[in-house]
């Protein structure tokens, strides 16, 4: 399906390698502290609400969400639409999972009557985009999309979708996550998807486990003939997307990366692209043994090995933020695309001589002639995610 284009006109991100565009960028080039969890560092979510009562009934995925799309919409400027014409759609993987796990324990030592009565409006997962549709006053489509690590993908998808079928002119979309509580990393850690040496290394014969990361990225899309009747400036367009479901494990993806091979493939169709026009894969890549392999193996199916598209992945830096990493990892395309470079994957210090000798960007930044550009996410659950960038033309 090609429809109506769609123009990316704002970009805005939340990360612990970074807070705003520019510091994200930045922080991609910068080897992390050591550690298996990365926070957003000093967060102060004061100026995105009226009063710090407010502030404090969002969740802390909420509040990340507002100050990415802040970033977004200031970047985008006075899109002039009918409110009911923009709409919302930020998904995440596991929602106001902080509030939730402080009041259960508040319940469990000071008992039922002593619940916050806003514990439901925080812990629910559609807390984010409906932050966001509040604040700014869009009346359209208000999601999200749960789906593990793949839903800032799909959320992206599923909003691009919304305009080239003609049902809004504008989304905010992207994901948001803040996964860190006590239990849910013990519950992380004790089914050993999370790193014993505390470094991401994706595609490291070393690898072992996820870095558990925070974070949100909200990008800003367009109907594009709006867009140039505005003047807005367009950062890149959105060419398409896919999902798909493995349907084979709760936690493990189908060997081989069949389900990712398909996945991949459908994205190619939507965009109107053949595999040799994509230059630069942005790599699901989050450090895990299986994970890691079977992305390799779908990329090699796809895209060949020699000379094939260039492929990173930025969680040696970022961690994995679940629900917002794929959001994040967009945003970190259009910047690539601004800046033509496209930045190493670190961690790593010795591929693993099993998987297909695909194209990694390593060591350090790679200069790069903007072009079509696919990003991938896979979720537990079996879920499948991939998205076609391009710069604007």
């Amino acid at each position: 399906m090609q429809g109506r284009r769609v123009a990316i006109t704002g970009i805005g991100v939340v990360a612990p390698c970074g807070d705003g565009v520019e510091s994200f960028w930045d922080g991609l080039h910068v080897a992390p502290p050591q550690g298996d969890e990365r926070h957003v560092e000093d967060w102060d979510p004061a100026s995105l609400f009226a009063n710090p009562k407010e502030a404090r009934r969002a969740d802390r995925f909420a509040q990340f969400a507002l100050g990415a799309a802040k970033e977004a919409l200031e970047q985008a400027g006075d899109i002039g639409l009918d409110p009911q014409r923009i709409g919302v759609w930020i998904g995440t993987g596991i929602g106001g999972i902080e509030t939730n796990e402080k009041e259960i324990v508040t319940q469990h030592v000071k008992g039922s009557r002593r619940v916050s009565p806003f514990l439901v409006p925080m812990m629910m997962p559609n807390a984010a985009p409906a932050a966001v549709s509040m604040k700014y006053g869009f009346q359209g489509p208000c999601e999200n999309t749960v789906t593990a690590c793949a839903a800032g993908t799909h959320s992206l998808g599923r909003a691009a979708d919304l305009i080239r079928y003609g049902r809004v002119d504008a989304m905010v979309a992207g994901g948001a996550e803040a996964p860190m509580t006590p239990t849910a990393l013990a519950g992380f850690r004790n089914m050993t998807a999370m790193s014993n040496s505390g470094v991401s290394m994706p595609f490291d014969e070393k690898r072992d486990g996820f870095v558990i990361a925070e974070g949100a990225g909200v990008l800003v899309l367009e109907e594009w003939e709006h867009a140039t009747q505005r003047g807005a400036t367009i950062l890149a367009e959105f060419l398409g997307s896919a999902s798909t479901a493995d349907a084979h494990h709760i936690t493990a993806p189908s060997p081989g990366g069949v389900g990712a091979i398909q996945c991949i493939r459908l994205a190619l169709a939507d965009a109107g692209l053949d595999a040799s026009d994509i230059t630069y894969v942005n790599a699901h890549g989050t450090s895990t043994s299986l994970n890691d392999a079977a992305e390799a193996a779908a990329v090699a199916e796809v895209f060949g090995t020699a000379p094939g598209p260039a492929m990173n992945s930025i969680k040696g830096v970022t961690g994995h933020s679940f629900g917002a990493a794929g959001a994040i990892e967009a945003v970190s395309i259009v910047l690539s695309m601004q800046k033509r470079s496209i930045p190493p994957t670190l961690g790593v210090t010795t591929l693993d001589p099993s998987m297909p000798a695909v194209d990694f960007v390593l060591g350090e930044a790679r200069d790069w002639e903007p072009a079509p550009t696919m990003s991938n996410s896979f979720g537990f659950g079996g879920h499948n995610g991939s998205l076609i960038l391009a710069p604007p033309s």
